[in-house]
């Protein structure tokens, strides 16, 4: 069982920052991939950003610049630093962790771009 736990979200002014974290635990023998996807209602969840465990990264063009991800293998941590945020950045955001096979979930953190 592995589980992934989100947080850093909330209610940021536009052209403002947030970090993510997601942090995985249990029975984790090696993490392959982690990421962050978002989604808002009545629309499919979206890729966001990604990164491997040797570092290979990418990103969706809407976030290219602006968002940065990281991360910490020896925590089994994952982060997300969102600068310039736009209202379309509005959306719950959610952390993949990829344990061989398997791809688990976290319940989500909300994120609100409003003034």
């Amino acid at each position: 069982q592995v589980q992934v736990v989100e947080s850093g979200g909330g209610l940021v002014q536009p052209g403002g920052s947030l970090r993510l974290s997601c942090a995985a635990s249990g029975s984790i023998a090696s993490i392959y991939g982690m990421g962050w996807y978002r989604q808002v209602p009545g629309k499919q969840r979206e890729f966001v950003a990604g990164i491997t465990r040797s570092g290979i990264i990418n990103y969706a063009d809407s976030v290219k610049g602006r968002f940065t991800i990281s991360r910490d293998n020896a925590k089994n941590t994952v982060y997300l630093q969102m600068n310039s945020l736009k209202p379309e950045d509005t959306a719950v955001y959610y952390c993949n962790v990829a344990v061989g096979a398997h791809g688990y979930w976290g319940q989500g953190t909300q994120v609100t771009v409003s003034s």
